[in-house]
């Protein structure tokens, strides 16, 4: 070991930037890089979300219209078609479950599954949903099924 191969131990070396507020010798002291007075200036100042510096934001400067019902239904639609489908090509015979509309990716767990009437029914299903269109309910009836409301 000599002079040319000296270095510091691992991790001794780590100056963590400005210590600000620390006295005047320290040339950071009086108002700590902070400035003289205003909101920025202050202990405990945050700066709230949507913030434009005094200027009206623009969440209360743009119009607001229209209504969001809380506690609106929202169903997930699937039509006579895909039920067909499900018969033709994947080999369903004669119930259709909320479980294997779940299975063939056709609603999600958490959904309420309305089946509508678009398309044509050939197959004589059980049907099991949450809510069926009027003319639905009358196809799968007309087929010789049964529409069972879950």
């Amino acid at each position: 070991m000599d002079l040319s191969n000296l270095k510091p131990a691992e991790g001794s070396r780590n100056r963590k930037g400005k210590r600000i507020g620390r006295g005047e010798g320290s040339g950071k002291g009086g108002t700590a890089t902070r400035g003289h007075k205003g909101a920025k200036s202050r202990s405990g100042y945050s700066k709230k979300i949507g913030f434009e510096g005094g200027q009206m934001p623009l969440q209360r400067r743009v119009p607001k219209f229209g209504f969001n019902n809380i506690n609106r239904k929202e169903y997930q639609g699937i039509n006579l078609d895909r039920l067909q489908y499900l018969v033709d090509e994947r080999g369903i015979k004669d119930e259709v479950t909320f479980d294997t509309l779940i299975e063939n990716g056709l609603a999600k767990k958490k959904d309420l599954v309305k089946i509508l009437g678009g398309g044509e029914l050939k197959a004589k299903l059980k049907v099991s949903a949450h809510k069926f269109s009027a003319s639905a309910k009358g196809a799968i009836e007309k087929a010789g099924g049964e529409a069972i409301t879950l």
